[in-house]
């Protein structure tokens, strides 16, 4: 407060002293008016001074106007005009001033009273508890003010907002405002929220403000959208940036999917507005944050497959190859592009596939790289392209194998009608634009990276660099530029590209040192004393040398590693290298270079060192050293213990193929097996059905050689009765013996049955019969008994018939047999009429025999159908009985019950009595002692009238009366 009252007193243009006295007069008003009217009125007038005497305002009334919001807030008018005079109080938009000092002045009074306001924290739950409040005079003025906090104090007042209950899932109801103002204000309003507060993010990304902020990008038209997609993106920007854990559900959500009709904005010429330019940047950045090279490798290549899946990036790349885009726009798709592909195959296999819309098509990576050489193309644009290129070789051996492939003279297209991005890359390599050599330098050196096959691929490149003369080496080439003298940013691109093709590649090492100008040249440069400028020339030549040393494999006589480091000890010194190779990491852009893969730089200048080239230079420096102070011996000891462990990984690597080679036979062998088993399965399925074919044929042989035999024997004499039809008379009298045993178990069933009827009647008079509840009780009883008699007999019923259905069927089957062979026998020999007729006759006679004992087991079991219902019926009397004697039961037990209640409140009542007589009896004696003459007759006649009471009314009422 005392800081305040010296900025008012330091105030040239101060209020009048009139104007001082009006607001102390109104604050006045505030507090001590008794009328709603007068109070309301006194807060409007603060609010129009508010913003012309803010600092007296502030001073004299920010302690009543919060006080009104604690006691008025049934009224929303006055709630309004008190939040709008505390917004005009802390914040600075709306400030009109226009000298420095002033606004300064300003900013630091929005900051005073923000901290006075906030000093106590109920004051910042009351303004979140009146958000609550629909009223759209009170709703929107809270939004305004507590942004408006945010903005001053952010930090402070997250903390509180954070601690307070609600506090962060009130301020989200904002979003699901019908009033637009309020939403998009409330959008304003999350956004100073979660400014770097990933708790708070974590809180609004689970109370669905991912699902809220895309439908109303969607209803605003997406991309088409004004002023409040932007800010819908930005507030998704603050979520996600940084923010691991609601990156991780942003792509659970599926929300990644609801990006694509973004970027759906066709070829038009026309149509890109600033807004809409705006717009489409701020969604690119928002795919970037999802895919950036920083966030973790697993959530990374999650995201660029849901990316590749939903076909997003193949819309971006519809983008990328449109027509009337805008460079801004163009160039921060290419880089989108570029984090979405990076390091993930798929995505990579699809970008290689894709083509432009011209005539004949080509390739994307070839049109970009036409632009990345091009020198007449905005820098930025270029920058961009190295980036996509670099993102596309990135982890990608086989992109790497097809870009080195269109420099191998079996892959170069002979009628020169199609460039190739191998072809592109040499142009720019040796082209008179020095950033189009470094950037072609640097394309070329990520085809290389950490893949030594290309590195020995790249060797067999041969240059024709004019008619006449012999062709010569992409390496020899790179070193003959490097001697000439060129720019800087030329010579430091070639060599980042000798560096890395060099490193572990001991082959390319023994080409490079094979030519005797390149040692030379190299102590050369690192031994003359030259400028700032050459400094970093020397440093990246002595890294070169550096490498020709470590990975030197001594083929080459004139050029072992000994010979080397002797040669720089005379020329050089070994600490005069060292330094001179410790100018590389101390040059200024070479820790901005490392910081990230993106090669972003102001100007052209500036583009010195690659990213990945900086790994490179961290990781050989260190053992460079090493080599340069070891001494001959030391290096003979390693150079034994490099043999003997390349002895030992040969001895490995031998074993390894050996394992290999048994692996594959073994796998071999156990296909042959399988195959072996197959086959002898079959086998034995063909012998199985010849064998059974064989006994088929072995039985129709037996067969037809009885009956041979007996069309012999009948033949012979077959007027003899020894045997009918191929049937024994013993088995004629069998069948007749069955069929009497039928019969006579048969005529036993029908007397049981006739006996159980008998007793199903005896049931149904002792049913009728029973009327108490004693005679029921012993009527279920015995009925319970006999049902389960009956129910034992049934099921000895069915058993036996069973039995004779099995024995029916037995004797219907041999029937069927007997019918056959009569058959047979009769195609097979002519018999007399008088046999026929014997044969027939007996035959007749079984079948009528069967037949008549086929009925009587019908009617059987239709009379134990019978019997069965006439059993369901009578359980079901035996349920109703059953249920009779269970109500009956319960009205006994009721009964009984009433009966002991009333027995009790006999007995209670008799004890009562018995008390009151002898109450009455010791006032009686009572008075008597006392003198007072008691006559008997009363006694009597008042004993009388108690028992006559006692019989007909209540006992309580006599005990009330006592």
């Amino acid at each position: 407060m005392n800081f305040l009252r010296g900025v008012m007193g330091g105030q040239s243009a101060g209020p009048q002293h009139t104007e001082a006295e009006t607001i102390q007069k109104l604050c006045d008003r505030v507090a001590s008016s008794t009328l709603l009217d007068d109070r309301r009125n006194a807060v409007r007038a603060l609010k129009s001074l508010s913003k012309k005497y803010r600092l007296e305002v502030g001073i004299q009334a920010m302690e009543h106007l919060i006080h009104v919001l604690q006691t008025d807030r049934s009224d929303s008018e006055i709630i309004g005009y008190a939040l709008d005079t505390l917004y005009n109080i802390i914040s600075n938009d709306e400030e009109e001033e226009v000298e420095e000092n002033s606004t300064r002045q300003s900013e630091d009074l929005g900051s005073q009273f923000t901290e006075i306001f906030i000093k106590q924290q109920e004051n910042v739950t009351l303004l979140l508890s009146l958000l609550e409040e629909f009223d759209f005079h009170v709703r929107w003025p809270g939004v305004k003010l507590l942004t408006s906090l945010l903005k001053q104090l952010g930090p402070q007042v997250q903390q509180i907002i954070l601690v307070s209950p609600m506090g962060v899932s009130r301020l989200m109801d904002l979003l699901a405002d019908s009033r637009e103002v309020i939403r998009n204000d409330g959008v304003l309003l999350l956004q100073a929220l979660t400014r770097s507060n990933g708790a708070i993010q974590k809180i609004v990304a689970f109370e669905n403000a991912f699902e809220r902020l895309l439908d109303i990008i969607s209803e605003e038209g997406n991309s088409d959208g004004g002023i409040v997609v932007e800010d819908c993106l930005i507030l998704l920007q603050n979520l996600l940036k940084n923010n691991n854990s609601n990156q991780n559900f942003f792509k659970e959500g599926s929300y990644i999917q609801r990006m694509k009709p973004w970027f759906e904005v066709g070829d038009e010429n026309s149509g890109w507005s600033a807004q809409k330019v705006t717009n489409l940047h701020l969604m690119l950045q928002l795919v970037r944050v999802l895919v950036s090279p920083t966030n973790p490798p697993g959530a990374t290549s999650s995201c660029q497959k849901a990316m590749f899946q939903c076909g997003l990036l193949q819309q971006l790349c519809t983008i990328l190859m449109a027509t009337g885009v805008p460079a801004d726009i163009l160039t921060e798709t290419i880089n989108t592009v570029s984090e979405v592909i990076r390091g993930y195959q798929v995505n990579q296999d699809y970008f290689a596939s894709v083509n432009a819309p011209s005539n004949p098509p080509r390739p994307a990576i070839v049109v970009l790289l036409m632009s990345m050489v091009n020198e007449r193309q905005p820098f930025v644009l270029r920058c961009a392209v190295l980036y996509c290129f670099q993102c596309f070789l990135y982890k990608n051996q086989k992109g790497q194998g097809e870009i080195v492939s269109t420099l191998l003279p079996s892959t170069i297209d002979a009628t020169g009608n199609s460039v190739s991005a191998g072809q592109l890359l040499c142009g720019g390599l040796f082209s008179t634009d020095s950033l189009s050599n470094w950037c072609a330098a640097v394309a070329l050196a990520h085809a290389l990276q950490e893949n030594a096959t290309q590195k020995e691929q790249l060797l067999r490149v041969q240059l024709a660099t004019s008619i006449g003369n012999p062709p010569v080496s992409l390496l020899q080439q790179c070193t003959n530029i490097l001697s000439q003298g060129s720019k800087i940013q030329t010579r430091v691109g070639l060599l980042m590209l000798l560096c890395t093709w060099l490193s572990n590649c001991p082959i390319a090492v023994t080409h490079f040192l094979h030519n005797s100008a390149n040692v030379p040249f190299l102590t050369g440069q690192i031994a003359e004393n030259l400028g700032e400028e050459e400094q970093l020339v020397q440093g990246l030549c002595a890294l070169l040398l550096g490498i020709s040393i470590y990975f030197n494999d001594n083929s080459l006589e004139s050029y072992k590693k000994e010979k080397l480091k002797q040669l720089i000890e005379k020329r050089i010194g070994k600490e005069n290298f060292i330094e001179k190779l410790g100018f590389i990491s101390k040059h200024e852009l070479y820790s901005r270079a490392s910081q990230k893969p993106q090669p972003n730089f102001p100007s052209p200048e500036y583009m010195i060192f690659d990213h990945e080239f900086t790994k490179l230079v961290k990781e050989l420096e260190g053992v460079i050293t090493k080599a340069i102070y070891k001494s001959s011996e030391e290096d003979k000891k390693e150079e034994e213990v490099k043999k003997t462990l390349e002895q030992h990984d040969n001895i490995v690597t031998h074993y390894k193929n050996m394992i290999r080679e048994q692996d594959l036979q073994l796998e071999e062998l156990k296909q042959q097996v399988s195959t072996l088993k197959c086959q002898n399965e079959q086998l034995q399925t063909a012998v199985t059905q010849q064998v059974s074919q064989i006994q088929q044929h072995k039985d129709q042989y037996n067969l037809l050689k009885i009956q041979l035999g007996k069309d012999n024997q009948h033949q012979g004499s077959y007027g003899e009765g020894a045997q009918m039809n191929g049937v024994q008379p013993e088995e004629i009298g069998r069948l007749r013996e069955e069929i009497e045993e039928l019969k006579n178990n048969q005529e036993l069933l029908q007397s049981k049955l006739t006996e159980k009827d008998s007793v199903i009647e005896n049931l149904k008079s002792s049913q009728t019969s029973g009327t108490n509840e004693q005679s029921s009780a012993i009527v279920s009883a015995r009925d319970s008994e006999q049902v389960a008699e009956l129910k034992q007999e049934l099921a000895t019923l069915k058993s036996q018939l069973n039995s004779q259905s099995m024995e029916i069927t037995k004797l219907q089957t041999e029937k069927q047999e007997l019918l056959q062979k009569t058959e047979v026998f009769a195609k097979s020999v002519e018999v007399q009429g008088e046999t026929q007729t014997v044969i027939a006759t007996k035959t007749t006679d079984v079948e009528g025999r069967l037949s008549a004992l086929l009925q009587e087991t019908k009617e059987l079991k239709n009379e134990i159908k019978a019997l069965s219902e006439e059993r369901t019926a009578i359980k079901e009397q035996l349920d109703s009985s059953n249920s009779t004697i269970a109500i009956l039961q319960t009205e006994k037990d009721k009964l009984e019950l009433e009966i002991t209640d009333s027995k009790k409140e006999q007995d209670d009542l008799l004890v009562l009595l018995a008390d009151q007589d002898q109450k009455i009896l010791s006032l009686k004696n009572k008075l008597k002692d006392l003198g007072h003459p008691v006559e008997e007759e009363d006694e009597l006649e008042s004993g009388d009238q108690e028992d006559e009471d006692d019989e007909s009314e209540d006992p309580g009422k006599d005990l009330d009366h006592i």
